[in-house]
């Protein structure tokens, strides 16, 4: 009986599509991504860009699976916890997450792309 129930559980390990061990893989790409995104930002230094960096960063992780939109969240989150303690302003922190949030669930960075920027960003 033990062995029959083993079994079950194992296939239904296997043939689920959380793959569970992906995680801290997509968490790491993601983290890169956002890395990347903010090297993006600090290179443009284009003024009102801060939302679409926000949004591209959020997007790109989110787009490697559970572990970029794990990443992507925390990294977001505490970004904006510090700069809240640092004394940036409620309105913009909740701007920023609203970028943040529209990145992660698919949304186009592009919605908060300002006029002129590059395109190589």
């Amino acid at each position: 009986m033990k062995l029959l129930l083993v079994g079950i559980v194992l296939i239904l390990t296997v043939t689920t599509e959380a793959q569970w061990y992906k995680f801290p893989i997509e968490a790491a790409q993601g983290a890169y991504d956002m890395a990347r995104a903010y090297d993006d930002m600090r290179d443009a230094n284009w003024k009102n860009s801060d939302k679409y960096f926000h949004a591209r960063g959020n997007h790109d992780a989110a787009q490697r699976g559970a572990g970029g939109r794990w990443a992507a969240e925390v990294i977001s989150d505490t970004r904006e916890w510090v700069q809240g303690k640092m004394g940036h302003g409620a309105e913009d922190t909740e701007a920023d997450q609203q970028a943040n949030r529209w990145g992660r669930q698919g949304g186009d960075p592009n919605k908060y792309r300002p006029a002129g920027l590059p395109g190589e960003y």
